[in-house]
């Protein structure tokens, strides 16, 4: 199926590139038009009604989250394009988005469009926009988490995930009303990803230290729902640091 979709893009040189990589590696991918600025891109994609749009993380006189704001009325997916920032990393990683660091990799950008493909596809019921732009206005602590499953997805607010545990390939989200997720991440995804209250104690663990109950010189620590971790030596600084 064709995917009707807008770049934009404050540099033209940038835009030509991407243009020209979807050309030949992303046939798929119908180009309705471009825009260099917020002013720009607004009307376009009222007026074209794209199904997913290259979108530029910084450009001047606002940025893409603006444009996701004045837009948000109309649905369609998005991949950002961006230079490295972590700020803008975690937030994307947080709401699941599709996002491809400059300079633009085409095996990354055959990956992303092949991923929206196949969330059209499926006709997932999933506004990764607006849980984006939700999360932005929101401290860390009380943003929401995209975990994509076996089954599909389950968006969980960061709060009440109690502890995570590596299984293999996968991460066990154990959260605070006693469900677990099986989440097709790896552990270390969620360690870059999850800051303050979370921190890791092992390699396998990942605890939220708003429910620790209680730690064992020893090397345990007592979660809330009666769950006792080891506090592995490489990790146990950065875990009593929380609480000194």
């Amino acid at each position: 199926m064709k995917i009707k979709a807008l770049i934009v893009d404050d540099e033209l040189i940038a835009r030509e590139v991407l243009r020209s990589y979807l050309t030949k590696y992303c046939p798929q991918v119908e180009i309705l038009g471009e825009a260099e600025n917020i002013k720009e891109a607004v009307p376009l994609i009222a007026e074209n009604h794209p199904q997913l749009v290259f979108l530029d993380v910084e450009m001047p006189f606002g940025n893409a989250f603006d444009v996701l704001e004045a837009t948000s009325a109309f649905s369609y997916e998005t991949i950002f394009i961006t230079a490295f920032s972590q700020y803008s990393l975690q937030a994307l990683n947080k709401s699941a988005s599709y996002y491809i660091l400059k300079p633009i990799d085409i095996q990354e950008l055959i990956l992303a469009v092949n991923k929206v493909a196949e969330s059209l596809e499926k006709k997932e019921e999933l506004n990764r926009n607006k849980i984006l732009l939700e999360n932005l206005k929101l401290k860390p602590e009380k943003q929401q988490l995209i975990l994509p499953t076996l089954q599909g997805f389950d968006v969980v607010k960061t709060e009440d995930i109690m502890r995570l545990q590596a299984d293999g390939n996968f991460t066990q989200v154990y959260l605070t009303d006693g469900s677990k997720k099986m989440v097709c991440r790896f552990l270390k995804h969620f360690d870059d990803l999850l800051e303050n209250p979370f921190v890791r104690v092992h390699r396998s663990h990942i605890i939220n230290t708003s429910f620790v109950r209680s730690y064992h010189k020893s090397g345990t620590v007592m979660l809330a729902d009666d769950t006792e971790i080891e506090v592995s030596g490489s990790f146990k600084d950065n875990f009593l640091k929380v609480f000194s």
